[in-house]
């Protein structure tokens, strides 16, 4: 069965980047990262791109006139490279509408809470504040409203008294490196589908 090919977007040092080269990296696993695209130049991301022998690109946002450009420049490279899902690992650029849709289904995030709670920035500070005992990261489907979309699944992490932000940031991380590559394996072995926008297993 032939595996399904990953794009990979980042603009940072790319751990979750990291956790689907890992997974990746095993025979059994059906997906494959194709091509990994950076907004940032001196991403280090890009160098664990380099490690593994994955094909990578620096398409930076500054360098076009403007998102819809920018957004060509994406699609055409994840297109040219035969991507088949395109996966966001701490890519700092919020997506327009009109490449939400030309991926729908086929463009899922990461978030470092257990959406709909905390969305955007900040969330371990807001979780804390909050006085939440449990937190966590999802990952979902893509949609055109920010941290939105159908949710495929989840991992809680237990809040702990005197936690710091840098603390529990930590340990959701930790958790978001288990449950990226858990999601794309889903994707990739098509056990599941969105229904009325929300997520159902395949029979």
């Amino acid at each position: 069965m032939a595996r399904l090919k990953l794009g990979v977007l980042i603009s940072g040092r790319g751990s979750n980047l990291q956790a689907l080269i890992d997974a990746c990296a095993a025979p059994a696993y059906p997906a494959e990262i194709a091509l990994v695209i950076s907004n940032e130049t001196a991403a280090a991301g890009l160098a664990r791109a380099a490690r593994a022998g994955i094909p990578s690109r620096i398409i930076a946002h500054r360098d076009h006139a403007g998102r819809a450009e920018f957004e060509q420049a994406l699609d055409a490279a994840l297109r040219d490279a035969g991507v088949e899902l395109v996966c966001l690992a701490g890519f700092m650029r919020v997506l327009g509408p009109d490449f939400v849709a030309r991926w729908r289904d086929r463009l899922i995030n990461i978030h470092p809470s257990l959406l709909p709670a905390f969305p955007g920035l900040d969330t371990h500070r807001r979780a804390l504040e909050a006085g939440a005992t449990v937190a966590g990261c999802t990952v979902h489907f893509v949609r055109a409203k920010v941290d939105a979309g159908p949710i495929i699944r989840q991992a809680e992490v237990q809040v702990r008294a005197g936690d710091t932000e840098h603390d529990l940031a930590a340990r959701v991380l930790e958790a978001e490196h288990r449950l990226y590559p858990e999601a794309v394996r889903l994707i990739a072995e098509g056990r599941i589908h969105v229904v009325n926008e929300k997520v159902a297993s395949r029979d």
